[in-house]
């Protein structure tokens, strides 16, 4: 009886093992998000070290897979797979089946291995739900380039210019600070609908609540608004959270939360930021090789214009943010289909 518990556990174990690889691989290649790696990383190893504190000499020699009435069983569909995301998510699956059976058959050999192993399955839970919604929100974002804010507390000027724009920004935040509830909420929910008409994303600046409610796109939050994580907490969907920073200290700190994208600025000064000083090109090229290895978004932000922005592209800046140079415009749709021929120009260049 005790053979068939260790082939079972050595079974489980290599599943397990191979699932927490694809997992780890998935967060390395395809997310290149180095917080996510590090984790998968982690639970890998914590895995192994707690089944190396039982007998591996007895699960070598518990193996037998030519005798194994297993292999080989035709299951219809079980190794199809559309895309490396459906990879991803039947390893995760593997995974957390394998560590069920691991913890209930080691429960008979060695309990406190067996309450290892069963934490782990919770870590998974917890892993599998982080990775898939920084996945979502940041495959969304993958393809903004032009980013346009509408700052405004007149409900028809803000619902205008979001009309104006939408067809050629790939991204729109709408931003009203000093607007009631209840008007901000009707205005948000018409503005996310004119952008996904149009499609284009729709982020809410500062209010978790009502991007929630308007069911936008994202929310984008301050360094003095709600952390990443409590923001995650109160979405209901996988919401693209974007972070301020205006600083090398800033742009690390944020890593840590894993929002979708950082704005990157005031990077010249700005009418919108007053009093605000200018972080400049450099911050662009610094904040931009720390975030290489991380898989978060960003977004170059503050006095921004037709005129100077091939020199934010060539700071490094993958995203362009702008709002005066949009709002003030005599025709909003224009400026934001210059700024979008001067991107695509430049990454073609």
């Amino acid at each position: 009886m005790q053979r068939s518990a260790y082939r079972i556990i050595d079974a489980n174990f290599n599943r397990a093992r191979e699932a927490a690889r694809l997992i780890e691989e998935f967060c390395r290649f395809v997310l290149n998000s180095e917080p996510l790696t590090t984790r998968a990383k982690q639970l890998r190893h914590q895995l192994s070290a707690a089944v190396n504190e039982l007998d591996t000499a007895s699960l070598i020699f518990s193996r037998d897979t030519i005798g194994d009435v297993g292999i080989g069983l035709p299951v219809d569909g079980q190794m199809r797979r559309g895309s490396v995301k459906d990879c991803f998510t039947a390893a995760c699956k593997r995974l957390t089946e394998a560590l069920r059976v691991l913890a209930e058959i080691v429960q008979t050999l060695n309990p406190s291995v067996a309450e290892k192993i069963e934490n782990l399955r919770y870590t998974t839970y917890t892993l599998e739900k982080d990775i898939t919604i920084f996945a979502e929100a940041a495959e969304k974002f993958k393809r903004v380039r032009l980013y346009v804010i509408i700052t405004s507390q007149l409900p028809v000027e803000i619902l205008t210019l979001t009309s104006r724009c939408a067809a050629a920004a790939d991204c729109i935040q709408l931003r009203a600070k000093d607007i009631d509830d209840n008007k901000l909420f009707a205005v948000a929910a018409e503005f996310v609908g004119i952008c996904k008409y149009a499609g284009a994303l729709s982020v809410i600046n500062d209010r978790v609540d009502i991007a929630v409610a308007a069911g936008a796109d994202g929310v984008h939050l301050g360094q003095n608004d709600l952390p990443v994580e409590s923001a995650r907490k109160l979405c209901s969907y996988p919401v693209i959270i974007g972070k301020s920073t205006h600083s090398q200290r800033q742009v690390r700190a944020a890593c840590e939360q894993l929002p979708s994208y950082v704005s990157l600025g005031p990077v010249f000064a700005t009418p919108t930021k007053p009093g605000v000083k200018a972080v400049g090109l450099d911050y662009v090229t610094a904040a931009t090789k720390i975030l290489a290895e991380t898989g978060i978004g960003h977004v170059a932000i503050g006095g921004i214009t037709a005129d100077n922005i091939e020199q934010v592209l060539a700071a490094g800046a993958g995203a362009i943010a702008v709002c005066s140079a949009v709002s003030r415009a005599a025709d909003p749709a224009a400026v934001c289909r210059l700024l979008k021929d001067k991107i695509a120009a430049f990454n073609k260049g």
